[in-house]
C-alpha cells in the first residue's frame, strides 16, 4: 500500500474538529465514555520529551473531552512486548490506542490487524509488514513531523542569537526522524550565516549520532567533549540522551561558563532551570506531539477519524517551530525568526530533508 500523506490543517491547534471527511462515520455522542490508552517506546511517561509530550496531549483531551485514560510501559522494547501491552489495553477495554515511537511501528501493524474494532494512532512511524512494508489499516492514522524545518527554525534562533562560534549536534539513533532535525538545523545555521550576518560554524566533529535515546552519561560526556572544544550551544536532538546534555550545561554554568543547550520536541526550558531560576535552554525546536494526540482523539469523537492515512504536521499549521515564549532570546531574534517562519508558510523558503 502507498503512503498517503496530507497535511492537517489545526485551527489553533486545539478546540476544533478536524475538517473535512474521515473514514470513521460513528459519532461518540450516546455511547460509553472513550477509553484512551497509550503504550510508551523505550523512554518514560516523564521523559521531557516525545512520550511526556504524547501523554500530555490524552490528559488535556481527558480534561476537555471526557475520555478516559491509561498508559503502559512495556517490559522491553520487543514487538511482542509492546504488542503484550497493547492486547492488556484493548482486553482492559481500551479501544483507541496511541503509539509514539517508531520502534511500535511492527507492533502496530500486527495489532491493526488483529484488533480490527479498535482505533490506533501511531505518531512518528508508520505501521510496518515483515518485509519492510508500510501500510496504514483503514482503523489506524499516521503520523509526522517536518521535523527538518523545526530544525531549521531553531538553528536561526541559535545562530542570530549567539552571532559568532561553534555550535554543535547531538543526535539519538541515526533515524530518518532524527536526522531531518539535523539537517535542518545545518540549514538555518548557513540561512542565517547568509542572511543576517552571522558566522556560525558547524562541524563535523561537533555533530554525532550517540546511538541511544536513554544513556543520560553518555549525554553528558558528549556535551563534556563538545563544551571542552569550545562550542557554545548543542542541539539536542536524543531523548533521555539529551537530559545528560541539560545536566553538563547547567554544570558548567553553574561554575561560571556561558554555554547553552537547544531542546527538542517539546519546550524545554524547565528543565534547564539553575540557581537564580535561569536556564540553560536557549530555546527548542518543538514537535506539538500533544496536538497531535489531541487533535486524533477529539477526531474519533466527532467521527471524523481519518483511517488509512500519514497525515504531516509542520510550520504551516503552526505544529512546528520554537515555543511562544523564549526568555533566553531577544525581541530581534525572535523578529527574524518570524521572519523565518513566514517565509516557510508562503514557499519562499523550502528546507530539505536530507543534504
Amino acid at each position: 500500500m502507498k503512503k498517503k500523506v496530507i497535511t492537517l490543517v489545526l485551527s489553533a491547534l486545539m478546540m476544533t474538529g478536524l475538517v473535512g471527511c474521515g473514514n470513521d462515520n460513528s459519532s461518540n455522542s450516546g455511547e460509553a465514555t472513550l477509553k484512551v490508552g497509550m503504550v510508551t517506546d523505550s523512554g518514560t511517561i516523564d521523559d521531557k520529551s516525545f512520550n511526556q509530550g504524547t501523554w500530555e496531549g490524552i490528559i488535556e483531551a481527558e480534561e476537555n473531552l471526557g475520555i478516559e485514560k491509561n498508559y503502559l510501559k512495556p517490559a522491553g522494547e520487543t514487538e511482542a512486548d509492546y504488542l503484550t501491552e497493547v492486547q492488556n489495553l484493548y482486553d482492559s477495554g481500551y479501544k483507541f490506542i496511541v503509539a509514539p515511537g517508531y520502534k511500535l511501528e511492527t507492533a502496530i501493524y500486527k495489532a491493526q490487524n488483529k484488533y480490527k474494532d479498535a482505533k490506533f494512532v501511531i505518531i512518528d512511524g508508520e505501521p510496518m509488514d515483515e518485509n519492510g512494508n508500510y501500510v496504514v489499516g483503514e482503523n489506524t492514522v499516521a503520523i509526522h513531523f517536518a521535523e527538518e524545518e523545526g530544525g531549521f527554525v531553531a538553528g536561526v534562533a541559535a545562530a542570530v542569537q549567539l552571532q559568532s562560534g561553534d555550535l554543535g549536534f547531538i543526535g539519538g539513533m541515526e533515524l530518518p526522524v532524527v536526522k531531518k532535525f539535523n539537517y535542518g538545523f545545518q540549514q538555518g545555521v548557513a540561512y542565517a550565516n547568509e542572511k543576517f550576518g552571522t558566522s556560525i560554524s558547524l562541524k563535523e566533529e561537533n555533530m554525532v549520532y550517540s546511538g541511544s535515546f536513554t544513556d543520560t552519561a553518555l549525554g553528558q560526556q558528549l556535551a563534556a567533549q563538545m563544551y571542552d572544544r569550545g562550542v557554545k550551544a548543542i542541539f539536542a536532538a536524543a531523548g533521555g540522551v539529551g537530559r545528560g546534555v541539560i545536566t553538563e550545561a547547567k554544570t558548567r554554568v553553574v561554575n561560571g561558563e556561558e554555554v547553552w543547550v537547544i531542546g527538542v520536541d517539546s519546550d524545554q526550558y524547565d528543565d534547564g532551570i539553575y540557581e537564580g531560576n535561569k536556564s540553560v535552554i536557549l530555546t527548542s525546536a518543538i514537535k506539538k506531539v500533544n496536538a497531535a494526540a489531541y487533535q486524533m482523539i477529539e477526531a474519533k469523537l466527532n467521527g471524523e477519524f481519518q483511517g488509512g492515512e500519514a497525515l504531516v504536521f509542520d510550520v504551516k499549521n503552526d505544529a512546528i517551530g520554537i515555543p511562544d515564549k523564549n526568555p533566553n532570546l531577544s525581541d530581534d531574534t525572535m523578529d527574524k525568526v518570524n521572519e523565518v517562519l513566514n517565509a516557510i508558510k508562503a514557499d519562499e523558503i523550502e528546507v530539505k530533508t536530507e543534504l
